[in-house]
């Protein structure tokens, strides 16, 4: 059993979603019948606008109903994240700007949306897992929620663990505690050039720790904030040697085919799992 894998790597026009879905669109259109999943940056839609409530979404607005036909269209699952505002929550009340960088202490009430991960798959559901750690330096956690549960997708019989952006960083989010609880590890990511040493770090490190594939897209360019974005997205193999790999400020898409047989013999051989402690994750 194999799986092609997709790791896009662009640049992210600021705040504007018009442009980045057409953009999207473009890059997944050229995808198609050549790979079954494509990885899009975190927050792939707007940039990592966390102080601009106003570009929310409902799960079934624009960036969704965009990625559900296109994932239809071109037999092709679709990752990545976006700024998720909850069904049914469309007229609460957000923090402002003016909020945010005065200091002002937000109602429990304002603090409703969250930097939603999701597959779309064809034919079929959106799969999400939330955000689970917020970047509070870049003010992530006055705007968003953090997710609560760890879900793990399953598609074409691979199990997929998401991890958005700074979620990396946390090896008991990622634990592959059973041994067996996933295959293979997608991140989306809106990661800097200046800390981009942690980011390739962070990669290897998951991989090896839970015995699995992993493949990590980050985006390049310049953002709004004054970051800028160098790439390094890889997709690494179980002896963690790079499937594919990026250059600083590499602009593509590449595929990486992972051998899910090949992983459980592996893990079979190498049975570092049995090994694990045990642990509640509260």
């Amino acid at each position: 059993m194999k799986i092609k894998t997709a790791l896009l790597q662009y640049p992210i026009a600021w705040a504007d979603k018009e442009t980045n879905l057409r953009l999207a669109e473009q890059r997944i259109a050229a995808l198609a019948g050549k790979a079954d999943v494509a990885v899009l940056p975190e927050m792939f839609a707007t940039g990592f606008c966390t102080d601009h409530p106003e570009l929310a979404e409902p799960i079934d607005g624009e960036i969704m109903t965009c990625l559900q036909r296109l994932a239809d269209q071109y037999e092709i699952a679709i990752v990545g994240s976006f700024i998720c505002l909850p069904i049914g929550d469309k007229a609460i009340e957000h923090p402002t700007k003016t909020q945010a960088s005065s200091g002002t202490p937000l109602r429990r009430e304002a603090m409703r949306l969250v930097n939603r991960g999701f597959m779309v798959v064809p034919h079929g559901e959106v799969l999400i897992q939330d955000k689970r750690h917020l970047y509070a330096h870049g003010g992530e956690d006055k705007f968003f929620e953090q997710a609560q549960e760890r879900h793990i997708f399953e598609y074409k019989g691979v199990k997929i663990l998401l991890l958005v952006c700074y979620d990396l960083r946390f090896p008991v989010w990622a634990r592959n505690r059973s041994g067996h609880d996933y295959d293979l590890i997608l991140v989306v990511a809106n990661w800097p050039d200046i800390r981009i040493q942690y980011w390739d770090a962070l990669i290897a490190a998951r991989a090896t720790e839970n015995q699995c594939y992993i493949a990590a897209v980050n985006c390049v360019g310049d953002d709004g904030m004054g970051l800028h974005y160098n790439g390094h997205s890889v997709a690494y193999d179980t002896r963690l040697q790079p499937i594919v790999s990026f250059a600083d400020d590499e602009e593509g898409t590449k595929i990486a085919e992972f051998d899910i047989d090949k992983l459980h013999h592996f893990r079979e051989v190498l049975p570092l799992w049995k090994d694990i402690d045990n642990f509640t994750l509260q």
